[in-house]
C-alpha cells in the first residue's frame, strides 16, 4: 500500500515527501531559469507545498479572527469606561493600535496571500460549485469589517467617535456570523 499522507509520522513515504519538498525549494531558488520551465518540477513543488500553505493559511486566519473578536470588545470598554482624556484613554488607544497593527493587519495579509495561493493551486477548487463563491463573499465581508474597525479606531483616536458601546457589541457578532458561513461553506459544502 502506497502511503500518500504528507503529515503522517508513521508513513514511510512522509519523510521522503518532506525531503522532496525542501529539495524542490532549494532547486527553485538555486537552479537556472531552465529548471523552472520543467512542468514536473513546478507540479511537484505545488503538490508538496499545498499542506504547508494550507497550514499557514489556517494559522493566519486564527490570528486574524482573534483580533476581529477582541477589537470590538476593546471599543466597547473604551467607549463605556473612559473619559475624553486620561491614562485609561491612552492605554485603550495603545492596546487598540497594537492589536490592529501588530496582529490583525499582518494576519489578514498573510491569510489573503496563503488563501490566494490555495485558490490558484490547480485542481483544488471547482468554481462551478456554490461554496467557493459563498466563502469568497464572506471573506470580502470580513475584510470590509476589518477596515471598518480600523476607521472606528481612527475616530476614537481623534475624539470623533459617534458609535455607542451597544452598537460595538452588536457589531462584535459580525465576525462570528461570517466565520460560520466560511466554515460551513468549506467543510460541509452544502451548496
Amino acid at each position: 500500500m502506497i502511503c500518500r499522507q504528507l503529515t503522517n509520522p508513521q508513513c514511510p513515504q512522509a519523510l521522503h515527501n518532506q525531503l522532496l519538498f525542501f529539495t524542490n525549494i532549494y532547486l527553485l531558488v538555486r537552479k537556472s531559469k531552465e529548471h523552472l520551465k520543467d512542468p514536473k518540477v513546478i507540479t511537484d513543488f505545488i503538490s508538496l507545498a499545498y499542506p504547508w500553505i494550507k497550514s499557514l493559511h489556517v494559522i493566519s486566519v486564527i490570528a486574524w479572527m482573534a483580533g476581529l473578536f477582541y477589537l470590538p470588545r476593546l471599543f466597547v470598554h473604551h467607549v463605556e469606561s473612559t473619559a475624553v482624556s486620561g491614562e485609561t484613554e491612552v492605554l485603550f488607544q495603545s492596546m487598540e493600535l497594537k492589536l490592529l497593527r501588530v496582529i490583525m493587519n499582518p494576519a489578514m495579509i498573510a491569510a489573503w496571500i496563503f488563501g490566494l495561493c490555495l485558490v490558484f493551486t490547480p485542481g483544488i477548487i471547482d468554481w462551478t460549485q456554490v461554496w467557493p463563491w459563498t466563502k469568497a463573499i464572506a471573506v470580502l465581508a470580513m475584510t470590509l469589517f476589518h477596515h471598518w474597525l480600523a476607521l472606528r479606531r481612527k475616530d476614537l483616536l481623534a475624539g470623533n467617535n459617534t458609535v455607542s458601546g451597544r452598537h460595538y457589541r452588536m457589531m462584535n457578532e459580525v465576525p462570528t456570523i461570517l466565520l460560520v458561513i466560511i466554515v460551513i461553506s468549506v467543510i460541509a459544502r452544502p451548496f
